[in-house]
């Protein structure tokens, strides 16, 4: 408030009104909406014991509307400069949003938000006046078409690859790169891994293949604690006798997670992979830095950069994900993917293959160290038919003239877990631009990947092994109770042809996998073994068992990237409870044949 605007206001009172009326901001916000309303002639007035009083004739006409206007004109200009200021401030933050103490909670983060569009809503109020409305519409529909026209976008890149160029992305170019000589070839590539695996072991040994499914942070410590028992439980025959880790999201985070650790011990480092600070790290909080970061630097041109790889990049929200999780894994995990090819091909390791979606056609980029054309080695079936559909494309042969095997690890991590609206999609280098999003959208399991591996090597795999073990570690329950319908409403009856999708997006993905791995019995010489162990707390909570339904449900740890610390615990106690114990048991007795 401006002192001089009310000196101003006070010199014209006249001194007996003043000493009897109190005048504050808030009756005179209240006199000057009455105002620019149509006048009402009050004579009376009910006060707070209802008994009716007079309004003097002085008092009738306190207000000159002239000089409130002014006054509030220039307050209301005021508040426009702090506005801006705040916005400054905001600006300034991101550029130091990388440090700890400049990151405040996801809430207050989202709180912000929702003032800068009050804030803005102030200003266009401020600068015109009752058009405010129409030149708001109008600027939104200018801005949504030169955001189409790409002049205000800011594409999120994976790093270490070359933006310079970009490679063709057509059908003919997938055609090309997943001919018979290019699935041929990277067969013949992957197959000495497997024969390394083979050699470890006297007897044919039983492979298995790890699939996590997504679920953000709570995906990831779930994956991350079940492979820690599991291993344990099976003295390190679990990862030594595992040949390929698929998934989606957080799972394949924390199986990701998992094998370095063992990576490490393998090779004689001081490091207990089944220590409880491993779970720690990949339950620290993402979700504040990755708000924030939206907050302070996406709404705005992002005017900080870094170099990997030789090539420059914006820190934007992508960045902030990265490093946020870099730092939660001590930079255990800040490699190239390629890094691991030595590993995998000796057989120390199993394959690790990210299958985000490509959202432009909806096929899978399958990111590996080892080459993937054999993927789609079903292609090759019917060579007569000539519109086959392919159903990926390896990320390493597309992108090998814009340095792909420099692809950073955090990155394809990054790609395979783009959580909707808070994870951005990563575009490609290609033309036209294609953008990954989260590997849930096709399998959310990994199942399909499995069983494309499986088909790929099936005449080895039915001669040199005793037979397959399918380990899904799944963060929801695979069998849960059909959901009564009762009678809807109007809302209910508008909603409910994509609510039922959504609710049965995995039920649907669930019929496609056991009907992939039931015809995966009838080419393999070879039985397979299903273990599904399912994050299903009301298992082991007693209290929940007296529960309704709905709280049951919110009793789950949510589907997030932070997590509080009873869902943490209730993560980690549920490994071993219920059915689990189980399916373990199963496990061990599978892995001692």
């Amino acid at each position: 408030t401006q002192k001089d605007i009310f000196r101003y206001v006070v010199c014209r009172l006249d001194e007996k009104i003043k000493s009897t009326v109190r005048v504050t901001r808030a009756s005179a916000m209240k006199r000057l909406d009455a105002a620019r309303k149509k006048q009402v002639r009050v004579d009376c007035w009910l006060d707070d014991r209802l008994r009716l009083q007079e309004i003097p004739e002085d008092e009738r006409n306190f207000y000159d509307r002239t000089i409130l206007v002014q006054v509030f004109n220039q307050n209301h200009f005021s508040l426009v400069i702090i506005e801006l200021l705040l916005v400054a401030l905001i600006l300034v933050l991101g550029i130091f949003k990388d440090y700890p103490a400049f990151q405040i909670p996801a809430a207050a983060s989202f709180m912000i938000l929702l003032t800068v569009f009050v804030m803005l809503a102030g200003a266009f109020s401020y600068w015109f006046g009752n058009w405010a409305s129409s030149v708001a519409v109008l600027i939104f529909l200018l801005v949504n078409y030169l955001v189409g026209e790409n002049h205000f976008t800011k594409p999120y890149q994976a790093f270490g690859l070359s933006y310079e160029q970009r490679t063709p992305y057509t059908v003919d170019q997938l055609r090309a790169l997943n001919d018979t000589s290019a699935v041929r070839k990277s067969v013949e590539t992957v197959l000495p891994a497997l024969q390394h695996w083979r050699a470890r072991c006297d007897a044919p040994p039983l492979m298995v293949l790890i699939c996590s499914s997504g679920g953000g942070k709570r995906a990831a410590l779930w994956s991350l604690s079940v492979l820690q028992t599991a291993d344990s439980l099976t003295h390190g025959a679990l990862m030594k006798q595992s040949v390929l880790m698929t998934g989606a999201s957080g799972g394949l985070i924390g199986a990701t997670y998992f094998r370095e650790v063992k990576l490490r011990a393998i090779r004689g480092e001081d490091i207990r992979p089944y220590h409880a600070i491993h779970r720690s790290h990949i339950a620290t909080d993402n979700l504040n830095p990755l708000i924030f970061s939206l907050l302070a630097n996406d709404l705005f041109v992002g005017f900080t950069r870094f170099t990997y790889g030789g090539h420059s990049y914006v820190r934007d929200r992508a960045y902030t994900f990265e490093e946020q999780l870099n730092l939660d894994t001590e930079g255990i995990l800040n490699k190239k993917v390629i890094d691991y090819r030595q590993a995998e091909s000796a057989g120390e390791i199993p394959i690790l293959v990210f299958s985000p979606t490509i959202v432009n056609d909806g096929r899978k980029l399958y990111i590996s160290a080892q080459p993937m054309a054999f993927m789609n080695a079903d292609t090759g079936l019917n060579p007569t038919y000539t519109n086959t559909k392919f159903s990926g494309i390896d990320f390493r042969s597309l992108m090998a003239a814009q340095d792909g095997d420099s692809l950073r690890l955090l990155s394809a991590m990054r790609m395979s877990a783009t959580f909707p609206y808070i994870t951005p999609n990563t575009t490609l280098p290609t033309d036209p631009p294609v953008q990954i999003m989260d590997a849930g959208i096709s399998d959310n399991f990994g199942i399909t990947d499995a069983v494309r591996f499986l088909y790929a090597f099936r005449d080895w795999v039915s001669t040199n092994t005793s037979g397959v073990i399918v380990l899904s570690i799944r963060d929801s329950p695979k069998l849960t109770p059909v959901s009564a319908k009762p009678g809807q409403s109007i809302v209910d009856a508008l909603t409910q042809p994509i609510a039922s999708v959504y609710n049965n997006f995995e039920n649907f993905q669930d019929i496609t996998n056991d009907n992939l791995l039931s015809y995966a019995d009838t080419w393999l010489d070879v039985p397979v073994h299903r273990v599904d162990i399912q994050y299903f707390p009301t298992t082991y909570v007693p209290i929940l068992q007296n529960m309704d339904s709905i709280r049951q449900h919110n009793a789950r740890a949510s589907l997030s990237w932070r997590l509080t610390a009873r869902e943490k615990q209730g993560v980690v106690e549920t490994v071993e409870a219920g059915r689990n114990r189980q399916a373990l048991q199963t496990l061990v007795q599978l892995l001692k044949q």
